[in-house]
C-alpha cells in the first residue's frame, strides 16, 4: 500500500504531468524561431 502524499510532488497525477511538461519544453525548443511568437500571441 503507498504512503500518503505529503507533497503535492508526492502525487503521481503532478508527476506526470511535471514530466509532460519538460517534454513539451523540450520539443518546443526545436521549433524555428518564427514559430515562437505565433505560439505565445493565440488568444
Amino acid at each position: 500500500m503507498r504512503k500518503p502524499a505529503r507533497t503535492f510532488q508526492d502525487l503521481i497525477v503532478w508527476q506526470k504531468a511535471h514530466e509532460f511538461v519538460l517534454l513539451v519544453y523540450k520539443l518546443t525548443k526545436l521549433f524555428p524561431k518564427e514559430e515562437i511568437y505565433n505560439l505565445t500571441s493565440q488568444h
